[in-house]
């Protein structure tokens, strides 16, 4: 049995301006670095075998502090990256409704089928995710891994995992940051544990906005 945890990156900048951030390269906040290291507090104990994170800062420095207690280095993987927003990105929340009515529209009542105006479709992120992961597992069977990601591909594969695609996604939550969650692969099949594990933060727990 492989096991595999899923972690979202601590609070952004972007977060904090509620702006669709998509492969932008947004940094921590301050509070983003505590959560990252009680991210690091979580794991004190578990024996962890690699790391690997999406390649944007706030991904890769999330992942850091459980690299220094673990001393596993974390690996860049490209596929991990948030979902490409095309015109959505760097724009607010709030605005996209009157931006891009239509694939908005979407984007909120029926995410499975929604891509970002210019940007990526939520079935090309779940498909770049979810091979990533089982190409990891597969190369890495037994081992306890850690991957540090966004909001987004999280969602996917989860959703994916849980109901064998993305159809049903709707009906899968958005997990807050710094939330953990555990996945075991046996048998060719990833199976959901736990999901968005907050435990570890205390009172430093940060959501996405509500008219995500």
């Amino acid at each position: 049995m492989t096991t595999l945890y899923l972690i979202r990156h601590g609070e952004s900048t972007s977060n904090v301006d509620k702006t669709f951030t998509g492969q932008l390269d947004a940094q921590l906040t301050e509070l983003g670095r505590k959560q990252a290291g009680c991210i690091a507090g979580f794991f004190l104990g578990t024996h962890i075998d690699r790391i690997f994170a999406s390649d944007l800062s706030r991904a890769y420095e999330t992942a850091l502090p459980l690299s220094k207690i673990s001393r596993v280095p974390v690996v860049k993987h490209t596929a991990f990256r948030e979902i490409y927003g095309g015109k959505w990105e760097g724009e607010k929340f709030a605005q996209l409704q009157d931006m891009y009515p239509e694939d908005y529209a979407i984007w909120r009542n029926d995410i499975s089928n929604a891509r970002p105006t210019g940007g990526e479709s939520i079935r090309e992120i779940a498909r770049r995710t979810t091979e990533a992961a089982e190409a990891i597992v597969k190369e890495h069977p037994g081992e306890t891994i850690v991957i540090a990601s966004h909001a987004v591909p999280i969602r996917v594969m989860l959703s994916t995992w849980l109901t064998g695609g993305v159809e049903d996604m709707q009906g899968t939550s958005w997990l807050p940051n710094a939330s953990i969650s555990k996945v075991v692969y046996e048998n060719g099949v990833f199976t959901p544990v736990e999901m968005g594990i907050t435990e570890h933060l205390q009172d430093m727990i940060t959501n996405l906005p509500d008219k995500i």
